[in-house]
């Protein structure tokens, strides 16, 4: 059981490879990131892409034609409480 779990690991990780990006930002904007980041405990990393979902799914609630909502997330708007 554990070997396939850990299978099960490897094969997730092979299909969300995470891909180094870079971007562009003023020093206001950076400063407001690294402040940000220090107050959740993230790493800049970690505050964009959080940050980045929250607002994916708030306009995107369905998700798009490539995205699509992960198994058994409520959908607002959608049934249930």
């Amino acid at each position: 059981m554990k070997k396939a779990r850990q299978q099960g690991r490897r094969e997730e990780s092979v299909r969300e490879k995470k891909v180094v990006r870079t971007f562009t930002a003023t020093v206001q904007e950076l400063g407001m990131l690294e402040a940000l980041a220090r107050y959740h405990g993230f790493s800049k990393s970690a505050t964009i892409t959080n940050l980045l979902k929250k607002e994916f799914w708030r306009v995107f609630p369905k998700g798009t034609g490539d995205v699509l909502p992960d198994p058994g997330a409520r959908i607002s708007g959608e049934g249930g409480s």
